[in-house]
């Protein structure tokens, strides 16, 4: 059978990248992808070991003239975050990506790509298998769940690991080195609801057609949030009608910024040219809010002709609580950096809301980051306080720390010299407000040496996601370049 990707350079890097996007590999569903990593180390003769959480560590010795030279981490996960078009017919669960190459970009039809962070895996099986190329001894340690939490690096025993310095590959921007980043945690809200009985129109009330995008990386972005907007819409159609709601339904992803929201509503039938008016009016007023930064917004429904008896709508009361809740929870960018400046400090992102049915409670779902630990609390903690005080449950997981920067740091001073003899131009040296692994393994092993570094990556968590193909083919060179210097 034909690759999509055969031909492209580095030829052994998009071989491997496509093998990977051929096998399912979510968050949460990396045991195929992990297999798959231990039987082509198995296969090169390379020592190997595979933990509970499924996480793979695998070792390679030092060619010739190496043996004495720092022992070097090469990092990144095998997990990706799963989002598609509401269109599109897709099971992450047990199909592989549909690749396509459009110019010099290469993406999947209708879903996520998974370059973050395949082509991290894809690097490390392409240098594991070349014995042509010069390098210290390598310990290649790929794990589970970054984007749900770090649960991988959370349950990872670094005991038997030797590296005196990482390079994590969990980078999207050519020519950015990454010294420190910020942590997080997953929080969660629970709210129970009563439903009642109703009768009117039912229907669909939709926000479609945002940009979304990384809730680290682009939150500075003043994309619009649909479960915000929808929140929003449905608190004004309410100032003016009795609109009643049975069911919410937004994002996929808290690490995501979502895209679309829908909520199944009823009105009265006396009330349906009212609610198209002020569905009218607010569809042209966010149109002109977010005309620069999300400008393809769009509000579609569906309402019924014909009144239905003994519909199920959230209790009033019960569905005061959630309007609040999306209306005045803290989102978003909270907090700039004064040492860094251009820099989040702190933010958060309402990425799911969903009604849970089977347990009469409306659920709610936050990523929330800082690079200040304190801060990161403090957001919680309101959350907390929000949630409680409107008679909710709340709890977070999946907390880990951020990265910090150091004043001192041989591998950073390296891949900077390597970037600047072969391409001619300085790479920029950044912190990034998005979460690494970084923070997680050097509390496990302190003093390690680290960078992040990898090719350009356009709108990841994103059905819009590319990834670059002549620049994974220079990032490859540089990472193979590095290594060849690590000697010292």
């Amino acid at each position: 059978m034909s690759k999509v990707l055969q031909g492209l350079e580095p030829q052994r890097v998009f071989h491997y990248f496509e093998e990977i996007c051929a096998i399912p590999h979510g968050s949460g569903n990396e045991k195929a992808i992990s297999d798959y990593c231990v039987a082509f180390a198995r296969s090169h003769g390379l020592w190997v070991r595979q933990d509970e959480a499924n996480n793979v560590i695998i070792r390679k010795k030092a060619s010739k003239g190496y043996e004495n030279a720092p022992v070097t981490m090469l990092q990144g996960h095998l997990d990706m975050v799963c989002e598609k078009n509401n269109d599109v017919a897709f099971d992450f669960e047990n199909e592989g990506l549909k690749l396509k190459v459009d110019g010099d970009s290469v993406s999947a039809s209708g879903t996520t790509l998974g370059g973050d962070d395949g082509i991290a895996v894809a690097y490390a099986l392409a240098i594991l298998e070349d014995d042509t190329l010069e390098h210290p001894e390598l310990e290649i340690v790929l794990t589970t769940d970054e984007e749900v939490g770090m649960k991988g690096t959370h349950a990872l025993d670094v005991s038997d690991l030797k590296a005196a310095c990482l390079i994590n590959l969990d980078n999207e921007c050519e020519g950015q080195i990454l010294t420190a980043c910020a942590g997080g945690m997953k929080n969660r809200g629970a709210f129970p609801v009563r439903f009642v009985e109703w009768e009117g129109l039912s229907g669909m009330l939709c926000i479609r057609g945002l940009k979304g995008g990384h809730s680290g990386a682009e939150i500075h972005c003043g994309r619009a949030n649909a479960n915000r907007l929808l929140g929003r819409l449905l608190f004004e159609l309410n100032k003016a009608l009795n609109v009643g709601v049975s069911e919410l339904s937004g994002g996929m992803k808290d690490n995501a910024i979502p895209r679309e929201a829908q909520a199944k509503i009823v009105i009265r039938p006396e009330d349906k040219k009212r609610f198209s008016e002020i569905v009218s009016e607010f569809e042209k007023n966010i149109t002109d809010e977010f005309n620069v930064s999300d400008r393809n917004i769009r509000i579609e429904y569906n309402i019924e002709t014909e009144e239905s008896k003994n519909l199920t709508i959230i209790h009033p009361a019960d569905m005061e609580r959630i309007l609040f809740m999306c209306m005045q929870c803290p989102n978003g960018v909270q907090t700039m950096s004064m040492e860094l400046p251009g820099l989040v400090e702190s933010s958060l992102n309402l990425g799911v809301i969903r009604t849970d049915m089977e347990n009469n409670r409306v659920l709610f779902s936050w990523q929330v980051r800082s690079s200040k630990k304190s801060l990161k609390y403090l957001l919680s903690d309101k959350l907390a306080y929000m949630t409680e005080f409107l008679g909710g449950t709340y709890w977070y997981e999946g907390d880990y720390p951020q990265w910090s920067y150091r004043s001192e740091s041989p591998i950073r001073d390296l891949v900077r010299k390597t970037y600047l003899e072969m391409f001619g131009k300085e790479a920029r040296i950044d912190a990034i407000h998005a979460g690494l692994e970084c923070g997680l393994i050097s509390e496990k092993m302190p003093g390690l040496d680290m960078v992040a570094i990898g090719p350009d990556m356009k709108d990841i968590h994103t059905p819009e996601e590319r990834l670059s193909i002549s620049s994974t083919e220079r990032t490859y060179r540089l990472l193979c370049e590095v290594l060849k210097r690590i000697k010292g």
